[in-house]
């Protein structure tokens, strides 16, 4: 059986909001790609939210509205990426001990 640490999680949520993990030896199977360009996907929205918001913000006088609706697609583009920060995060090599 895989161990959880050699699960990736994906950049989507079960029911419930529940995680999903893969497990597979394979990096380049479809599941994977399919992970990797939603990361990428949530990734570049991220930046183009964070460009608009930016834009919203140094408006002399912001809606309200704009002002919330801005609020609300960095809170979800901020879940997305934490997610894919995660999943990357559990992905890296664990760094060696180095002997003196």
């Amino acid at each position: 059986m895989t161990s959880h640490d050699e699960l990736r999680l994906l950049p989507w949520a079960g029911p419930n909001g529940k995680p999903c993990f893969l497990s597979t030896d394979d990096n380049e199977s479809r599941l994977s790609n399919l992970a990797d360009t939603l990361e990428a996907t949530y990734l570049d929205l991220a930046a183009e939210t964070l460009n608009h918001a930016t834009e919203v913000l140094n408006l002399p006088e912001a809606d309200p509205e704009d002002l919330r609706a801005v609020s609300s697609d960095l809170t979800e583009s901020l879940v997305h990426v934490l997610r894919v920060a995660e999943s990357r995060g559990q992905r890296l090599p664990q760094a060696r001990s180095i002997s003196r």
